[in-house]
């Protein structure tokens, strides 16, 4: 898994293409839920807003969970890991799928979180490291593809096939798929002999940097704004925008493609001008999201500013992921871990504040104007990183059984 000596990398090493489908499942997973609550709520005898507490569980999960479990399996192989997440994350999706209780299948939920958290830590470091210092957001934004094509694809397809069966149908499949997803991963990525014994405190000591804490401020204000937003786009666009309930899919697949688009571009443009790409895709977010509170009486204003949300809300998410890692330095599986848990505080706190203003005066309006305050907040530590010379940073993305290049590095380095 050395990465190329090339400071522009043409292609991605393989394992990134197989931990990208990996995070595809977690994805489907996380959101399908959404699609099935009706039927969840029915077959367990419970109320549809109790069912909802399986997608606030799930969250809950990822917040504490990513962190967590990047301590917890710190001196575990990192195939080992990769593989044990996902035979867990099966396992849940079993219990799910053949329980009868709604206790049951809520601890089943929060299990399969752990999973991703673990999931997700470990394979960002391994996808980073596999890529090299010069591709680092390019390989963040390949496993940030796989959350977006799930909701492109992975949801839709899962809601489908809940209705045409039952809601343990999606299950059934996600539990067969990560489990197949098991055996490739032991199967394509190597075990890699660790020189060093890693270190808990070590990791905890690298949190001691301001940049890192900036970083992941920036995540949670950005993405917490595009999801605040996110969540409550129904009734934005039918109500407010008055467009048709059966024409919804197709905007939010415009919105999925738009953010898919985003993480590709961010990925490679973050690599060379990190800070240009953040600083672009903060202000634009904040544009786009101040264009939706007022345009989005008009059904065709509203289409375009929806897939533009997702292009730029999502463009700066690899570029955080891969400062993060980098500003950790020799210690930088729990940074991973935190940022995993970041976007889900700002999608946690973003969502509930905007479905306060939706019961306001503001209505249908007020959730995108929850989105714009919070994505025009994230200038704030991008503004003080960029005021610290963040991306100067002492030593490149470590590299497991690999000498770190030094002039790939260099390409994370470069500001604008």
């Amino acid at each position: 898994m050395s990465p190329s000596t090339d400071n522009r990398p043409r292609t991605l090493p393989f394992v990134v293409l197989v931990l990208s489908a990996g995070t595809f499942l977690m994805g489907t997973t996380e959101f399908v839920i959404a699609g099935l609550l009706p039927e969840i709520a029915d077959d367990l005898g419970v109320s549809v807003a109790d069912a909802g507490l399986l997608i606030t569980a799930f969250a809950a999960g990822m917040i504490v969970g990513a962190p967590a479990m990047a301590i917890a399996t710190l001196r575990l192989p990192r195939r080992s890991t990769l593989v044990l997440a996902l035979v867990v994350f099966s396992l849940g999706h079993l219990v799910a799928a053949l329980s009868s209780s709604f206790a049951v299948v809520l601890a089943a939920r929060v299990v399969t979180a752990l999973a991703t958290g673990a999931f997700w830590c470990v394979g960002a470091i391994v996808a980073t490291t596999a890529a090299g210092p010069a591709a680092t957001s390019r390989a963040l934004g390949m496993l940030l593809g796989g959350l977006t094509v799930a909701n492109v694809a992975g949801v839709p397809l899962g809601s489908w096939l809940g209705q045409v069966s039952d809601w343990r149908g999606p299950f059934w499949v996600l539990a067969a798929l990560s489990a197949g997803a098991a055996a490739v991963i032991g199967r394509f990525i190597p075990d890699e002999g660790r020189k060093e014994v890693p270190s808990v405190r070590a990791e905890f000591t690298a949190l001691r940097q301001g940049r890192i804490w900036l970083t992941l401020s920036s995540m949670t204000l950005l993405m917490g704004g595009v999801l605040a937003t996110y969540s409550y786009i129904s009734p934005l666009l039918t109500v407010r925008a008055g467009i048709p309930a059966e024409a919804v899919p197709v905007v939010l697949t415009g919105y999925g493609l738009g953010a898919l688009l985003g993480t590709t571009a961010g990925g490679r443009l973050g690599d060379r001008r990190p800070l240009a790409t953040l600083f672009t895709a903060a202000a634009t977010t904040t544009l786009v999201l101040l264009l939706l509170t007022f345009l989005s009486t008009s059904p065709v204003a509203t289409v375009v500013l929806v897939t533009l949300m997702g292009v730029t809300g999502f463009a700066a998410t690899p570029v955080l992921g891969a400062l993060a890692l980098r500003f950790a330095g020799s210690a930088p599986t729990l940074a991973s871990g935190l940022g995993g848990s970041a976007p889900n505080v700002g999608v946690a706190v973003g969502s509930w504040t905007a479905g306060i203003t939706l019961t306001s005066p503001l209505g249908q309006a007020g959730p995108p104007l929850v989105g714009t305050v919070a994505a025009a907040l994230t200038l704030v530590p991008l503004t003080a990183l960029a005021l610290m010379r963040a991306t100067r940073s002492e030593a490149p993305l470590p590299q497991r059984g690999a000498v770190a290049d030094r002039s790939a590095g260099a390409s994370m380095q470069d500001v604008d």
